[in-house]
Formats: structure tokens, sequence, C-alpha cells
């Protein structure tokens, strides 16, 4: 659907919202901030279909190469081989369940990672077939429907269980995929990086719901695009927190954070992680859940 240029929204997928404005959200036991952190389990293929469509700017390596481009993609393995592990122990240090994006690919062709996952209470969501090959409004409404149907078939199999959540690779969305996630059976979507709260999607019959991540705090966008140095990602870690407390103090507030494996599970970025989680959960006030925890909390508030 074109956007309509008129007075206000341009797009029918929520209504505009300042947060001043909306009722007090309280989060459980006072917290003035909850923590999410969202880390994408993702595969990366060594030639992704024909028509399919990936970023120009697709981080992993130093800089894309002819095939086969064993750089990017021994780069992005990393993640899977080693960095999830550092990363997770990290979090279960700070008493945090990460929320994990898996696609397809990974749910199909690495089950000690799901295992592993599912076994350190982790929740599993939706985030499409793989890196390579993500949503854009090129696709017809059938090619995205039989996609996503795709994607959660594959986590279902794997986990036994239906995912609730969804993150397209790279934020990748059409002008009509929260209606088709909505349809789907799914309860909310993290490709929205507008707010400091969740908020509910005009998505018709079906509940729906954004939990919106941070996008100058996912690693990949200030680390690998911006050439942030690690010891000034921490700084700004700690000093988001810090403002989003303050606010906290008269509405809850959301820090939704996006964590790639590969990237901050290398071990000369994990000691900064780990700072930055002390000085978050040290200070309380703070309450860490998951995905599905915070959407369910917040339409309990919302009534």
């Amino acid at each position: 659907m074109p956007a309509q240029r008129t007075f206000g929204m341009d797009h029918p997928h929520h209504e505009w919202s300042p947060v001043i404005s909306r009722p007090t959200l309280h989060w459980p036991d006072g917290a003035a901030v909850t923590l999410c952190v969202v880390i994408p389990l993702e595969h990366m293929e060594w030639q992704a279909p024909p028509g399919s469509f990936q970023v120009a700017r697709l981080a992993g390596g130093s800089a894309p190469r002819e095939f086969p481009d064993y750089a990017r993609l021994s780069h992005r393995e990393y993640g899977h081989r080693v960095g999830i592990f550092r990363l997770l122990d990290v979090l279960e240090k700070h008493g945090i369940r990460a929320t994990i994006a898996m696609d397809a690919l990974t749910a199909e062709h690495y089950p000690y990672l799901v295992r592993h996952c599912l076994n350190r209470g982790c929740e599993i969501v939706g985030h499409g077939i793989s890196v390579s090959r993500m949503i854009t409004s090129n696709m017809s409404e059938a090619e995205e429907r039989e996609y996503i149907g795709a994607s959660l078939q594959a986590l279902e199999k794997a986990t036994g269980a239906a995912p609730t959540g969804w993150f397209g690779p790279e934020y990748g969305e059409s002008d009509r995929t929260p209606q088709l996630l909505a349809e789907a059976g799914l309860t909310y979507v993290c490709d929205w990086a507008n707010d400091e709260q969740p908020y509910p999607m005009t998505t018709g019959g079906n509940p729906f719901f954004a939990l919106p991540l941070m996008y100058e705090l996912d690693d990949v966008v200030s680390i690998s695009h911006k050439l942030m140095p690690i010891f000034d990602y921490e700084r700004m870690l700690g000093e988001s927190f810090d403002v989003l407390k303050e606010d906290g103090a008269n509405t809850g507030r959301l820090m939704a954070v996006n964590w790639h494996p590969w990237l901050v599970g290398q071990p000369f970025r994990i000691g900064s992680i780990d700072r930055a989680l002390s000085h978050i959960m040290g200070q309380g006030g703070v309450w860490a859940a998951t995905g599905s925890e915070i959407i369910d909390w917040y339409r309990q508030q919302a009534g």
C-alpha cells in the first residue's frame, strides 16, 4: 500500500501516541525499566536463492568479496560456534534470560543450539528463513505468507512449541507484514524502533503489539556500521539506561537491545557487555524479561 501524505500518520499500522500523553505504565515490583536482550541466531547462506534480497551493508567480514566469501561466512558462523555460549554465560551471570531470534535454517541445521537455548530458559522467536533472505515489498502477498509460515513451522518442529514473537531479518518488512504476522498467530514484533514502551498495532481482530528495539543500541549499527569503539559502546549502554531509569520514575520504560553473538561475543568485547550489565542490573529498579513476558505484562496493564 502506498504511503498517504495526510495529516498525522501516513500508514495504517499503528496510531500516533506521544509517550507523555499515555496512562502510567507500571512494571513488576515497581521497576522503572524493563530490560530485554534479543540475540539473533541467523544463518548466512553460501549462495542465496535467485530473487532473494539482502541488505547491501550486511555486516560480517571486512567487505563483500567474490563467491565464496569465506571471511564473511566464517565470521558470522563464529556466533553459532563460540560467541553464543560466551554471551549467554554473561547474561546468566546477571540473571537475564535471552530472547533468541532464530531463523529457519538455524533451527533445521543446528539442533544442538536449539536444545542449548531451551535448556537455558531462553525464549525463541521467529526470524525468517535466513539472514540472506529479507522480507521486502518485492514479495507478493502469497510469497510473504508462505515465507512466514515456513519460518514458524521450522521453529515449531525444532522446539515443540509455536513462537509468539517475530523479528524480521535486518528489520525487514513489507507494507503488509504486521497484518500477516498477526494472521499467523503471532503476538508481537520487534522490527519497529520508534518507542520506549510496547504499543498496540492495528492488525484487525488479532491483538498484536510492537516490542520496539533501540536501533542505535544495536551492536551492528553502532560497532560495525558506525565503527564505534567497544568502550564507547559500553558507555552508551550505561548512559542510555541512566536516562531511561530517570524517565521511568514517571512511567515505565523499555530498554530492548539487539546483540549478535558473532560480534559482541568476541573475547575483546564481552568484558564491556559484562560491565554494562553490571551497571544496569546493579542499580535496582530493573525487570529483566523475555519478549513474551513483557508483552503479556503490558497487555494486562493496557486492559
